[in-house]
């Protein structure tokens, strides 16, 4: 079960690292000290809930339609494999210019653009039901699968409320050109490795 849980924390984790329009505001919103347990509370919940669904609800599906996983597991690579380009394309240039000022809204205004970041994107329902449900699969019915769950929701949690509260810690070597490239990097190749090891 260790094996499941760590499975379902890294691969999370890798899916949730990749810079965003939800993570950008969640740093500024760190960088600003504003709203920010609530708001981590928020995508870290939401996330959980979408992560569950995937994995306690994607076997159903499955049991329905056969040929869904082969199917989205091409999908799901396609996008992995793009999205890598993207962030190694973006290394390449190494543009990054962030613009964190301005001021804070409320706090209900806050959380509903956060709401909006998660649950309009569509790359989340890809990440949680479809890759995130795929790949939990890999591992039998059960406390396995359930371990792999909670790894992966673990993940979500630490990575927001570490990114939140982290942000001001952060903030010096986020601005630096040559961080963000190296971490546009490791997302890269992480994106590519995930491709890979779902069409395997």
């Amino acid at each position: 079960m260790l094996t499941a849980a760590t499975t379902g924390f890294i691969t999370a984790f890798s899916l949730i690292l990749a810079i965003g329009a939800q993570n950008a505001f969640v740093l500024r919103q760190g960088l600003a000290k504003q709203h920010v347990f609530w708001l981590c509370l928020l995508c870290a919940t939401s996330d959980a809930i979408l992560i569950a669904a995937g994995v306690l609800g994607f076997s159903a599906i499955v049991a329905q339609f056969p040929n869904l996983p082969l199917y989205m597991a091409w999908g799901g690579a396609a996008f992995l494999f793009v999205y890598g380009a993207m962030r190694l394309w973006a290394a390449y240039l190494g543009e990054y210019a962030m613009q964190l000022s301005g001021q804070s809204a409320g706090l209900w205004a806050t959380l509903a653009t956060g709401a909006a970041f998660t649950w309009l994107n569509p790359h989340v329902y890809l990440d949680t039901l479809g890759l995130i449900g795929a790949i939990s699969t890999d591992f039998p019915a059960g406390p396995e699968r359930t371990a792999f769950g909670i790894g992966a929701v673990t993940s979500s949690f630490v990575f927001f409320f570490g990114l939140g509260y982290g942000a001001r810690l952060l903030a010096p070597v986020l601005q630096s050109a040559r961080s963000w490239r190296i971490l546009d990097v490791i997302i890269g190749v992480v994106m590519w490795a995930l491709a890979l090891k779902l069409i395997s």
